[in-house]
């Protein structure tokens, strides 16, 4: 979402009288809890993705007792090592910087708990993190998720709950986060190991407070169209408040912005 930031800013600023910007919020801090959110959503949905790759791909060494890991990948273990003991703890091995596929340095441990394999409905698997860092970002929190089953009958759907989510820059500011959503998996499983052909649909809420205290909420009111590689979203609504601004709409759908009741068309990245 990055590249989307200045063009909202630039459409808020000049939607508004001045009198109507000033007593608001300051642009400044719009600015930046925006480009804070952009950044934590981020980290903390690359990490869902992590975490389910790491489950499949320690199913995979339990079956065919062998590690599946290659060059310039984490290291992963499993145990108990087997394929049918549970609660297993698996826990994923960044070392002091591994530079993974998607162009991503990742460092230190990331350790999920599960009570069955990632597939098997009503699996749940509960993520921590032990000196963790997503290029120089510090993360913490606990990241849940549950298998709920086949939504469609042809589609697995998963809860994801992320609670006292955080991450810490390089200078020691520090954005808080947290999320209660469903992520339903419309393409790729029919190749579990490989993430990056996976596309999923993102539905529910997200919420937190900025480096500087201001406060922010996201609802997606149209599932957001995920797809890893190359990444980004294809289709779907999100409402941003940020601060006193309410209501803001990005349409990834129609590649349009609503802000103030204005609807803009706009180049939408990620």
């Amino acid at each position: 979402m990055k590249k989307i930031i200045a063009p909202i800013l630039l459409l808020l600023f000049i939607s508004c009288e001045q009198n109507d910007l000033k007593q608001v919020t300051e642009p400044t801090e719009t600015i930046e809890a925006l480009n804070e959110y952009a950044l934590i959503n981020k980290i903390f949905q690359d990490i869902g993705n992590t975490t389910g790759d790491a489950i499949l791909n320690a199913e995979e060494s339990t079956n065919t007792k062998k590690s599946t890991q290659s060059k310039n990948e984490p290291h992963i273990t499993v145990e108990p090592f087997d394929l049918t003991t549970f609660p297993k703890t698996i826990t994923v091995d960044f070392l002091d910087g591994t530079l993974c596929k998607d162009g991503i340095t990742r460092k230190g441990i990331v350790t999920i708990v599960s009570n069955n394999w990632y597939g098997q409905e009503g699996s749940e698997h509960t993520t921590t993190f032990e000196n963790y860092y997503h290029e120089t970002y510090k993360v913490e929190g606990t990241h849940k998720v549950k298998n709920l089953g086949y939504s469609d009958g042809s589609h697995l759907k998963y809860s994801v709950t992320i609670e006292d989510g955080k991450i810490t820059t390089d200078v020691g500011e520090s954005i808080t986060y947290r999320e209660q959503s469903y992520r339903t998996w419309i393409a790729g499983s029919e190749s579990p190991l490989n993430i990056w052909d996976d596309q999923y649909l993102l539905e529910g809420t997200q919420n937190g407070m900025n480096s500087r205290g201001l406060e922010y909420a996201l609802s997606i009111t149209d599932p957001l169209h995920f797809v890893l590689l190359p990444r980004g979203i294809e289709s779907g609504i999100l409402k941003i408040d940020i601060g006193e601004i309410k209501d803001i709409e990005l349409n990834y759908t129609s590649s349009t912005i609503t802000i103030l009741g204005v609807t803009y068309p706009i180049l939408i990245g990620n």
